[in-house]
Order: C-alpha cells, then structure tokens, then sequence
C-alpha cells in the first residue's frame, strides 16, 4: 500500500467515505461523518442496523475445527467478476472454496446464511455496563431506562440514532464488502461490493465497484469464531453433528434442558451461558486456563463447577460414529483435564473461547504466517489474530490514515467509548482535527507497544482511569485544531459519567483483586 504524506490526505468536508458496518461502531461514525458535511455510504451485509444486538434465530454454520487463518473471516470472500451472473446463485463452501453452480440443493434461507452470518447474540443476552455509561452523545436513553435492559432494548437504541441521524438512509443493506484496495495512483479506496436480492425467482448476487476518500472499518470484534486446536474436538464434531458448538451459535438455553454441559471459557460469554443454565441443565462444568481477565469464580451459579482447562477430548472407540446422538443419549467419550480429571456423560459442548480480529475485506494488511512480533510497519493482522497492529490511538492506520478503525478497545463502556471515536474520525476526515505527522504516531504506536506489550492487551482500557483518560486525550486533540477550525467544542466524559464509571470500575477492581488473591491461596 502506498504511503502517504500528511499534506496528501484528501479529508474536508465533501469527501465520499465508505462505512463498513451498521452496528453501534458503524452508525455512530456514519452519523457524525454526516453531521461534520461529508458524504457517506454504509455498508451493511444484514438486513438490518443493530450489529451484534440484533437477534436472530437461525445460527451460522459451524466454523472449521480448529478456526481458520484470520483473513478467512467468518465468510468465503468472492473473487472479483464472480458474481457477474444473476442467477443461479453460487452455492459455495467456506471449509474448501469450492463451487457448485447449478441448481445445487441449498434453499434461500440457507444462502442467506452463508452471505451474511448471523451474529452471536443469544435471547437472553443484556449488557454488562450501565444504559446510563453507555450512550451515544447523539441521543439519550429514553427516560426511565433501566441500568440493564434486554437485548431488544439495545438493538431499537442502535436503530433509533441509526433512523433520526439519516444513517439508515445512506446504508447499503444486504451488501457486503469483499474487497477494499487503494488504486494504484493511491488516491483512492476502491470497494468492491456483493450484494443479495432476493425476489419471486430466488436470490440473486450483482457486484459493485466503488470508490472513496476515505475508509471506516466498523465490522466489530465478533465475527470469527475461535476455535482452539485441543486433541480429539474435530474428531467429536465430525463425529456427533450438533453436539459441539460455538457460543456464536447459542441461542436459547432450554434446548439443554436436563443436559450435562462443558462450556470452555471464562469470559463474559461463558459466564452468561452458564448463568442461563443454571437450573435448566443438570450439570454444568465450565472449563478455563486461568487468564488475568477470566470472571472470578464467585460470579458463577451454585449448579456450575469450575473446572481446569481440556487437554484432551478421547472418544470411546466402541461407539459408532458419524451420526447423530439420540435426545438424552451422552456423548461416547470423555474429557481429559489438565490436572488429571476425567469428566464423562456430557451431552454438549459450548465453545466460549473468543473470537479472532479479523478483517477479510482488506487482505492486503493481513499476513497468516507471520508471528504477532512480525508485523513490521504494515500489517494490521498476524496469524493468531489476538490484536489490530500499527493504529494511532487504536483508530487510524499509521502508514495511510485515509482508513480508520471503529471499535477497537475492549474492557470499555461501548456504546460511548465508540461513539467519542467516532466524533474524532469525523472531525479529522473533516479537515477539522489535524492528525500528527506519521513519524509522531509511529512512535506513540511503538512506546504504547513497550509499555502494554503485543497482544489483546493492547487494547484493553480496563485500568482504573485508563478509559477517560484515552477520551480525554481525544478530546483535547480534537478541540486543540477544533477552535482554530472554528468548529464547535467536543465534549469530554461528564463529572456525572466519570462518578458513575469510577464506582463501576471500583468494584470490578476489587472483584478482580479477590479472586486473584483467592487464586494464589489454592
């Protein structure tokens, strides 16, 4: 990718900018570029705003065992010109790329599926940080709202600043980004977009190729499952179809009711899942490797054991194979743990073990061999997928900062963190913000790097203070250039908000602290 001088960015108000992606990271970056004059398309693979608050009742289909390289995505990207033809539709296979262009056996719902994955929301899911922390500057919460609300209530949030901030309006639904490259001159983004139509006929595919100023990736973080390469789990999926899943594909905990359940994890997936089938399964036995963040086990419901991390997953080999089990029939088998035990008569397995950054749409800044230390100046992805390298304050790609990233910090207030980077984009791609000179961001990136280390942690905000301290920081980049633009002042977290998330943060804190302690007494 060519490098470009500061004076050569193409940002001011009229420029075109593609958004890709319409959750929370999505709108709120379409709508502030909106508001600051530009010209923005959203696109938005789904059929719908809402991102990974929208629940939908079909699943994805299971992802390889183990996952894929991170520039695989969740998704077969298509190769230019290969939906030049309307109908038939491709019927094709992530696990082996091939295609099957006749007739094939695959009905609409289940292309559907393959062109846009359902996301991992699950019925029951709420958020873990409190509607009055987590909010857009664009719109407040209606009045009354409660501290936590169901899924349906965030997902109509999102729609709602999506519908009266004109986001919805300027979105692409039903299309995807396969491809996003500069031209060869530099110049601009070309995007080469898939989208679905369906109609009396069936569905029909038609390709498109755009081009942009400027760039937003907004895809979020929970697109690409995980899946750990343990001895013995490809097997036991092949072997007993729907009995191991990925919690992208939990839905509803009453279809384990009266189970045995192994739920790998201990993330806040993994606590959810096993808070839900407290007093729906029989048993339930969460299986961890003990990381820094794993939720304290005091957190966890009287009917669930903690349990060391699976070595092993060893079949009974006097079981037959390659069918499906009876309803109440166990799974032949039983899983080997780190510290020796052995659990048995388990009936299914849940896979909370994460998700992979991943950005299949610009495989240019993807590598899948090189080592998370041997990213260099230029990749964005290495081949473990743990983090997002070389991004100045974990938004714009230092070597060409026309391409801007949404979403990127864990252990945040979500909704309000996304949307004060968000405000920042918009100023910048604006003219109205001035970004340093790419040797200055270059070594911001590199001592942030020595200070935090490579890997997810990177990202992380968790620290007491580190969140409004990294809004701050924005705020008085952004405002610095702001008054001399004359544009209006961006406000910073409030002394209401900062009280609020200092309580917040205090008793994470101290929950983190005692298990820890608890942990060094075992």
């Amino acid at each position: 990718m060519p490098l470009l001088d500061q004076q050569e960015h193409p940002f001011g108000p009229g420029r075109t900018v593609a958004v890709i992606g319409a959750g929370i990271s999505g709108v709120c970056a379409a709508a502030h570029l909106l508001k600051q004059g530009l010209r923005v398309t959203v696109f938005e693979r789904s059929s719908i705003a809402g991102g990974v608050w929208h629940y939908d009742e079909r699943v994805p289909d299971d992802p390889p065992y183990p996952n894929n390289t991170p520039s695989r995505g969740d998704y077969r990207v298509s190769q230019p010109g290969e939906f030049a033809y309307a109908t038939p539709p491709p019927e094709y296979d992530d696990d082996t790329g091939t295609d099957d262009r006749g007739q094939g056996s695959r009905d609409v719902a289940d292309l559907e599926v393959k062109f846009s994955p359902p996301g991992p929301c699950y019925a029951g899911l709420k958020n873990n940080v409190p509607t009055y922390l987590m909010a857009s500057v664009l719109e407040p919460w209606p009045e009354g709202t409660e501290p936590f609300v169901s899924q349906k209530r965030l997902e109509q949030y999102i729609q709602t600043l999506a519908e009266r901030h004109g986001v919805d309006a300027v979105t692409l639904f039903h299309t995807r980004v396969d491809e996003a490259r500069k031209t060869p001159d530099g110049a601009k983004w070309e995007i080469r977009s898939v989208a679905l139509e369906k109609s009396a006929d069936g569905i029909q595919f038609t390709e498109k190729v755009q081009q942009f100023d400027l760039l937003v990736a907004a895809s979020g973080h929970y697109n690409m499952p995980r899946v750990p390469d343990i001895a013995g789990l490809k097997d036991w999926n092949a072997a007993y179809p729907g009995r191991v899943t990925h919690s992208k594909q939990y839905r509803l905990s009453d279809k384990y009711r009266g189970q045995n359940m192994l739920v790998l994890g201990a993330g806040v997936s993994a606590m959810d899942i096993c808070r839900e089938l407290d007093g729906v399964a029989n048993k339930v036995y969460q299986s961890v490797r003990g990381g820094r963040f794993d939720i304290p086990t005091s957190m966890l419901p009287a009917n669930v054991s903690r349990v060391t991390e699976v070595t092993e997953f060893v079949p009974d080999n006097d079981a037959p194979g390659g069918q499906r089990l009876r309803d109440g029939e166990t799974i032949p088998g039983s899983a080997i743990l780190k510290d020796g035990q052995i659990l048995s008569d388990i009936h299914h397995i849940v896979l909370a073990t994460g998700y992979i950054t991943s950005y299949p749409f610009l495989p240019q800044l993807h590598s899948d061999t090189a080592l998370i230390a041997e990213a260099g100046e230029e990749l964005v992805v290495t081949s473990e997928g743990e983090m997002a390298h070389n991004l100045h304050r974990d938004i714009f790609y230092i070597n060409d900062p026309t391409l801007a990233f949404i979403g990127i910090p864990y252990h945040v207030a979500t909704f309000s963190l996304f949307d004060f980077q968000a405000q920042a984009v918009a100023r910048a791609f604006a003219g109205k913000a001035q970004l340093p000179d790419r040797e200055v961001m270059r070594r911001e990136y590199e001592k942030r790097v020595a200070e935090k280390g490579l890997g997810r942690g990177l990202h992380s905000l968790f620290a007491p203070g580190h969140e409004v301290e990294y809004v701050q920081e924005l705020v008085d980049w952004v405002n610095g250039d702001g008054v001399k633009a004359g544009a209006g002042i961006m406000l910073p977290h409030s002394d209401e908000w900062k009280k609020g998330y200092e309580e917040l943060k205090a008793r994470a804190t101290a929950l983190f602290s005692v298990a820890e302690e608890g942990s060094k007494g075992e």
